[in-house]
């Protein structure tokens, strides 16, 4: 019964991968230092004769782009050319890539200033001196033995090694794992685990979604004044705003960070940005004992968690955002707000 209902299940899958061969990229394209939109931006895609160009609200769609990793390049008079590489576009979800532009100035005849182009892995943060590394979702997923935790992917990082692999706490230069910052969107949390004990910034299960994240820095040294508190490393967190311009659903499983659903969409029909995005997870090692699975081991973990962030249209007044995460009740791990 259990081989009849996986093969109907991949039978469905591989159907579907072949009814659809192209996909929806989209986004908003902003300049970098007064995070306003920018119109008449031409967007294409490298090899390809596929393109758009930016409207008022700086928004963008390319609504066929085929599947596989794509290259997508980006210019406009009067900034600097820019380029996203190794875009992974697949069937079951629009891409949502938004883009900030660095104006190009220059005085004829009298003096040139340029700046030096942002390399792969900077931080986002612009007043980062040094010791810091941005990742995104992708580099979290495709990190080999990863769980899909970022906390796995920066003991990859000079300076940086993991407790065991039972737990995920990070260990920088020595520095105990108790000295390390977490913030999210700027406001500073507590450990984000499942199942951590006090005093520690590490747990056995990680309580952060990849499908919410959003590029996000990690900081060994040289901190800005803002992480004036921080010891050992800052882990500065980036939450993704859902997709404004239709309703989707997505279900996962992850034999590790267990079955997922998120719903994003959104929020009114004046295409100004707000949208909503939510997400549900429970441990599938909970699941698959209660069905008589044997994972390898008696030490199951039990947990389940959610996070949201809502995102407020472009407006007068500014845009704002209202998140959080947490679990839907108490349990042996303890909620995270």
């Amino acid at each position: 019964m259990k081989q009849l209902i996986t093969t109907i299940i991949l039978c469905t899958v591989a159907a579907t991968a072949s009814a659809q061969k192209t996909q929806a990229i989209h986004g908003i394209i902003t300049d970098r230092i007064s995070e306003k939109p920018l119109a008449g931006v031409t967007i294409t895609v490298a090899g390809l004769d596929i393109g758009a160009v930016s409207d008022s609200l700086g928004r963008y769609v390319l609504p066929a782009v085929p599947l596989g990793r794509q290259q997508l390049n980006y210019g406009s008079t009067g900034y600097y050319p820019a380029s996203v590489a190794s875009v992974l576009v697949t069937a079951g979800k629009e891409v949502i890539l938004d883009v900030s532009l660095e104006q190009r100035l220059v005085t004829l005849k009298t003096l040139t200033v340029t700046a030096a182009k942002a390399k792969r892995g900077a931080a986002t943060n612009e007043f980062t001196a040094g010791s810091s590394r941005s990742f995104s979702v992708e580099d979290v997923t495709r990190y080999a033995g990863g769980r899909n935790d970022p906390s796995k992917l920066v003991s990859n990082f000079a300076g940086v090694a993991a407790n065991s692999d039972a737990r995920n706490d990070i260990v920088v230069r020595g520095n105990s794992p108790a000295g390390v910052l977490w913030k999210i969107d700027g406001s500073p949390s507590p450990s984000p685990n499942h199942f951590a004990t006090l005093g520690t910034s590490g747990g056995p299960v990680s309580a952060l979604n990849t499908n919410v994240l959003k590029t996000s820095d990690f900081l060994t040294g040289a901190f800005p004044a803002e992480f004036g508190n921080a010891t050992a490393a800052v882990f500065d967190i980036s939450l993704r705003s859902g997709n404004s311009s239709r309703h989707e659903q997505t279900l996962q499983l992850n034999a590790f960070s267990g079955f997922e659903a998120t719903v994003e969409g959104p929020l009114n029909n004046k295409n100004n940005g707000a949208a909503y995005l939510a997400s549900y997870r429970y441990s599938f090692a909970q699941v698959a004992q209660s069905l008589g699975i044997n994972i390898g081991t008696k030490a199951v973990p039990k947990y389940q968690d959610w996070a949201f962030n809502i995102t407020s249209g472009a407006s007068r007044a500014g845009k704002f955002s209202f998140f959080g995460m947490g679990e839907p009740a108490p349990s042996t791990s303890s909620a995270r707000t």
